[in-house]
């Protein structure tokens, strides 16, 4: 049952809720090997889904772990000939977030569990020798769904969510671990907790969310 509560309404941010995959546990050490992302803000009387990227990246390292490699899917080889350079695309990054967001507003990312892509992408930007154009600050969707719906953290699972708010759609099996599908249901999961009920599906929408 929803724990009800008053919409969270914060008209000057943008919200970009990012989801990647990598090659290992830390950067650094293995690569990230994709990411996408999806723009998330109120309009209207709720919060609604926006401009959307997706990346895959050329490794800059040779870390690669056979069992985070088997959950995405992206082998090393195609990576190598399909991916992007790094630095590329984390000034693709750079230029999609300042495009999406509007004087006066601040960009936020947002992440479920958001420590591990916070970590991928900060290192990233630096690594780049760039600005994080996000600064210091994420939103974790756990820690929110945590205050809001008065849960143990263990609970805090996209499981539970989907319990919690029945309009949510998480993407289909074969879209799992895709990061642009992963980052759509979780931009869904910030708009169920900030506006206390499920999302309103965006028009373009093709279902895989």
């Amino acid at each position: 049952m929803i724990n009800q509560q008053s919409a969270i309404i914060d008209q000057k941010t943008v919200y970009i809720c990012v989801d990647l995959e990598a090659s290992g546990r830390v950067p650094g050490l293995f690569n990230m090997v994709s990411i996408g992302g999806v723009a998330v803000q109120f309009d209207n009387g709720i919060h609604r889904r926006g401009a959307e990227f997706y990346f895959e990246l050329q490794p800059i390292c040779d870390g690669f772990d056979p069992h985070a490699m088997s959950i995405h899917g992206l082998t090393e080889t195609h990576l190598r000939t399909h991916g992007l350079p790094a630095e590329l695309v984390m000034q693709k990054m750079t230029d999609w977030v300042e495009e999406n967001t509007p004087d006066g507003f601040r960009p936020l990312f947002v992440g479920h569990n958001a420590p591990f892509d916070w970590m991928f992408t900060a290192w990233y930007f630096a690594w780049a020798g760039l600005d994080n154009p996000f600064g210091y600050n994420a939103l974790d969707t756990k820690a929110l769904m945590m205050g809001t719906q008065r849960l143990p953290w263990r609970q805090c699972n996209k499981e539970t969510l989907v319990e919690v708010y029945p309009a949510l759609s998480p993407p289909a099996p074969e879209l799992v671990h895709n990061a642009l599908a992963d980052a759509q249901f979780q931009a869904d999961i910030l708009i169920a907790l900030l506006d206390g009920k499920g999302p309103s599906r965006p028009e373009s929408s093709d279902g895989s969310s």
